[in-house]
């Protein structure tokens, strides 16, 4: 009788990449535990980690490629798919232009080694400007600022939780998250940490979350209102009196401009519009700078909000000017084993902002890419360069990007579309064909995106667990085949030749880190805590570290417009303001198919304070209408004093009521979507984020 093995290897369902210790035997998961010996998440584990079984042994789990036809789905062989997708390529680029084909890229690609190793490459050889991705939807406030303040898109400021004293957090719930941009397992342990070496965390948000229960304080926020109170804490930090000669003095530019511009915003003239007293608002500056260490942290509310990019520039100009940035206990910044900052900055590729622009509503490219708020109309409005073909990799844009009503009609009328994806899922189920790939357990990973944002420099190589069958194929292996058809250029490297490549670019000679050595540490190796050395990795043109970036600066023109503005004819018809909410088992909209993370009672509701539900006469789980500019979904509503009142709750990634999907649990535990409700014309015109938190919706029994 065959014994239980044991198996390492790091979770890449979301991005605290926890250490897992899997034991199993033949092709059967029997357990699933954290890895106490794993350097960055030291045994902390969170549920999702137990879905990795459930997502191997998922039965609507797509193993080999299916046509839509006239009498449905139909399996096809692998070089039956890949001969009908190249001739349809190239035949559309020809008839129209290469602009015609366009691509998006959902979140799991960044967790997913194969997706980042030979993404690039394929998306490059389609020569097209029609590229989206969850970049647009999520985090792209915080590259545009760090590109325009450090010079590099990638140098992201990580808060060093684990040494500093005072933590104030906007925008985001790390307690259920583990961290966003920000790569920490167990941060609830951690915060408690703070405040048990006599810190404090402040957290700031329109609802009391987790995180909220287990902070000294908490303060509830207008959404959409942060630019104005980071603006407000500046002033006072000003006021106060800043030493203005730090390590950082001399790499910086721009502190005399910013100085003067936040005098404009007292607490006295923004509290009420803000939502916290003024006094709170000076108590909150004072004690972040008369704390020994401090870190400001701000995520996904005040990202995916109307002025996203003014807020993660006010963040990072508060860290540097109460001398936080780039010291122990403030925000630091990560020197991974593969260094992609390092790497790129070294070959001049630091990224791009704004080199064109969208061919309808004429906002910003990034890096290549553009928002993804404008991917529908630019397969619905007519012309030159409109979309008629999509490859979707890995991505659920109908429940994921603004306005999914609207992107489900425009992928209705297009002439051809693909999916790389391992559901028949809400967008899949409109593509013409559907390229599975391995998922899981049956690939090599390492993570090169979250090393690069962890509280920690640690390396791991998770190994495949268990052989693919003859039929599958990884996605590497998927995007090798497009790439090699489209251009005619074989590419024989395999993900471990270009790890140890890679591995020769690390600043960690003395480690002679290699994929054999990894293999031989299957717990991962630590590469010791976050040190200062920021100066030496600015990439702007003067070495300088830019406080002030005119192109920020210009935008508060349009904030003192739209957020001082006394009538506000949304706020009049549309009275409540809608925010996101985050769920330890839920992650986005894929994992829903999971028995294990499905448990429990429905958390699909809107949640609501309890003095509007008495204004309107609404009890506990009553079913109500939730109404925006763009549409309507119903839900029912949980009474909660843990909302602000004038705003309700709804988690995202849910959904799952569509005809033609294949995900029975999904299904069963359907809900609503909460972006049938956002709209795709309201966005951060500055970068051209979507503008989530904040949607305006009124209220009909």
């Amino acid at each position: 009788m065959l014994e239980n093995k044991i198996h390492y290897r790091t979770c890449n369902l979301c991005e605290a990449m926890c250490g897992l210790k899997i034991t199993y035997k033949e092709k059967k998961v029997i357990s699933i535990v954290g890895d106490k010996k794993d350097p960055l998440s030291k045994g902390y584990i969170c549920p999702k980690s137990q879905a990795l079984k459930d997502l191997y042994e998922d039965s609507d789990r797509l193993k080999t490629p299916i046509r839509r036809s006239e009498n449905g789905w139909e399996k096809i062989s692998w070089i039956e798919a890949f001969d009908e997708i190249e001739h349809q390529i190239k035949k559309i680029q020809e008839k129209y232009c290469n602009d015609a084909v366009a691509t998006y890229q959902g979140n799991p690609n960044v967790h997913n080694l194969g997706a980042m190793l030979y993404g690039g490459p394929f998306l490059k050889s389609l020569k097209t400007k029609q590229k989206y991705s969850a970049t647009s939807a999520d985090q792209l406030p915080h590259h545009v600022a760090s590109l325009k303040m450090f010079g590099h898109q990638m140098l992201i400021p990580i808060p060093d939780i684990e040494r500093t004293d005072y933590l104030l957090i906007l925008g985001a719930n790390p307690g259920a998250s583990n961290g966003s941009l920000l790569t920490a397992p167990g941060f609830s342990q951690k915060i408690k940490n703070i405040q048990k070496r006599g810190g404090e965390v402040i957290n700031i948000d329109p609802r009391y979350t987790e995180t909220s229960k287990i902070s000294s304080n908490h303060f509830f926020i207008n959404p959409g209102k942060d630019a104005l109170l980071l603006l407000s804490l500046l002033h006072v930090i000003f006021e106060q009196g800043i030493n203005e000669k730090t390590h950082l003095s001399n790499h910086l530019k721009g502190l005399s401009e910013i100085k003067e511009i936040v005098k404009k915003y007292p607490p006295q003239k923004t509290a009420s519009i803000i939502g916290i007293n003024g006094f709170e608002i000076q108590k909150i500056a004072k004690d972040f700078m008369k704390s020994e260490t401090a870190v400001c942290y701000g995520r996904m509310g005040v990202s995916t909000q109307e002025f996203g990019g003014i807020c993660q520039w006010l963040i990072n100009v508060i860290n540097i000017v109460t001398n936080n940035m780039d010291k122990v206990g403030g925000a630091m910044f990560t020197k991974p084993a593969i260094d992609l900052v390092f790497m790129t900055g070294m070959q001049g590729k630091v990224g791009n902002f704004d080199r064109y622009r969208s061919r309808v509503h004429d906002l910003p490219e990034y890096s290549g890419e553009l928002p993804v708020a404008t991917l529908a109309d630019e397969m619905l409005v007519k012309g030159e360069g409109q979309i008629k073909m999509l490859i979707c990799t890995a991505g659920n844009p109908v429940l994921s990007t603004p306005n999914g009503k609207k992107l489900e009609k425009a992928l209705e009328q297009l002439d051809y579309m693909v999916s790389i994806d391992i559901y028949l899922n809400e967008t899949s189920k409109y593509a013409n064909i559907i390229l599975p790939s391995t998922n899981g357990l049956e690939t090599l990973h390492y993570d090169l995106v979250f090393h690069q944002l962890a509280i920690r420099n640690t390396a791991k190589l998770s190994e495949v667990l268990f052989e693919k069958d003859d039929n599958q194929k990884h996605d590497w292996q998927i995007l090798n085949e497009l790439t090699e058809r489209i251009t005619g250029k074989k590419n024989s490297l395999t993900p471990e030749k270009m790890l140890d490549s890679m591995f020769q670019f690390s600043s960690y000679k003395d480690a002679n880190l290699s994929v054999k050595k990894l293999r031989d540490n299957p717990s991962g190796i630590d590469l010791g805590a976050l040190q200062p050395h920021l100066t030496k990795r600015i990439f702007t043109t003067d070495k300088k570290i830019n406080i002030s970036p005119k192109f920020f600066i210009d935008d508060l023109k349009r904030l003192d417009q739209e957020l001082f503005n006394v009538v506000d004819e949304d706020k009049i018809n549309f009275p409540f303001a809608l925010i996101g909410r985050r769920h330890l088992r839920n992650n986005n909209s894929w994992m829903h198919n999971s028995e294990l993370l499905m448990k429990g009672k429905n958390r699909c509701t809107v949640l609501m304070s309890s003095k509007d539900a008495k204004n309107l006469s609404i009890t506990n789980h009553q079913q109500i209408r939730i109404i925006s500019n763009v549409g309507s979904i119903e839900l029912p509503v949980e009474i909660s004093d843990e909302m602000k009142e004038g705003v309700l709750s709804i988690p995202h990634g849910f959904g799952h009521n569509r005809e033609g999907t294949k995900i029975k649990l999904a299904e069963e535990n359907a809900g609503e979507s909460i972006n049938d409700l956002t709209d795709d014309h309201k966005i951060d015109r500055l970068t051209g984020n979507a503008n989530f938190s904040g949607t305006r919706v009124k209220v009909r029994l």
